[in-house]
């Protein structure tokens, strides 16, 4: 029995709804990525290009105390936060990887694996995530705030750059602060585990040291090092763009801050990734 064709023309709309409609959804959130992402390159070439003239050309000066008073408010005041959790977390890896090497008689080991893994990870992993929690979130806030409140405009009326007074300060202090807070991060996750090791789990202090310093490389300190300024840049390019792009009012402000942080962190883990598959494949490890 075939079909009657005003039935017929009456399921194509549905049909084609059904099947369209995903697409279009999955396109515009892919061209929405991809110009978020343009944005964002946009604003790191911009303030690249300034820092490149306040470094070459002594018409543009960088204004050293609003560097200094970004790398304070964003660097120095998180620098307990971190020390906090980075040492939680040395003890956590202490405790969790005593048992199953207990199991094969190498229980002092626990110093080999977590000085490359905090070194190489997550001293500067560590340090990045409450970063982005404690100073990205805030940076896109205020810069939001001064959108909404038309600051940005007003500097723009006086003939003043808001990418080079506003953006490039924040981002060389979290670059800056980021980078000291990656060795800081290490150096308590490596104390505190050096701590547990010694007084609960009963490994001799010459033994955790021989077998760290034996194990650990210039080069996985230096891996860190790097991946801390690269984390520290991509928290102040993301918190910066999102502030400056904010529309809406107080709830265009509250959304930044949300996408701050959670583009902050994929793009910590998937700049992570590519950091571990170049290290792996010049066989740096």
């Amino acid at each position: 029995m075939s079909t009657p064709p005003e039935e017929t023309k009456s399921r194509l709309p549905l049909l084609v709804l059904v099947v369209l409609y995903p697409i279009a959804m999955i396109g515009r959130r892919v061209l929405g990525i991809v110009s978020h992402t343009g944005e964002v390159f946009y604003v790191l070439l911009t303030a690249s290009k300034w820092v490149y003239r306040g470094l070459t050309n002594k018409r543009y000066r960088l204004g050293r105390s609003a560097i200094i008073s970004q790398i304070v408010r964003i660097g120095v005041r998180s620098i307990f936060i971190v020390m906090i959790v980075s040492g939680a977390v040395g003890l956590i890896l202490a405790l969790q990887l005593s048992p199953p090497l207990e199991e094969f008689g190498s229980k002092d080991k626990v110093a080999n694996i977590i000085a490359v893994a905090v070194l190489r990870e997550l001293g500067p992993l560590i340090g990045a995530i409450v970063l982005t929690g404690f100073a990205g979130a805030s940076i896109a806030a205020e810069i939001g705030t001064m959108v909404v409140s038309e600051e940005i405009e007003a500097l723009e009326a006086h003939a003043l750059n808001p990418v080079r007074f506003l953006v490039v300060p924040r981002v060389l202090a979290s670059t800056i602060s980021m980078t000291a807070l990656g060795v800081m991060s290490s150096f308590a996750a490596i104390v505190a585990s050096m701590g547990i090791a010694i007084t609960v789990l009963d490994i001799p202090y010459d033994t955790y040291m021989d077998n760290m310093l034996q194990q650990a490389k210039m080069v996985d300190f230096w891996t860190g090092v790097a991946k801390g300024a690269v984390f520290g840049t991509l928290i102040g390019i993301i918190a910066c763009a999102n502030g400056l792009r904010v529309t809406g009012g107080a709830a265009g402000v509250g959304r930044a801050t949300t996408y701050t942080v959670v583009e902050c962190i994929v793009a910590i883990v998937v700049a992570d990734l590519v950091f571990t598959a170049i290290f792996f494949a010049l066989e740096l490890f």
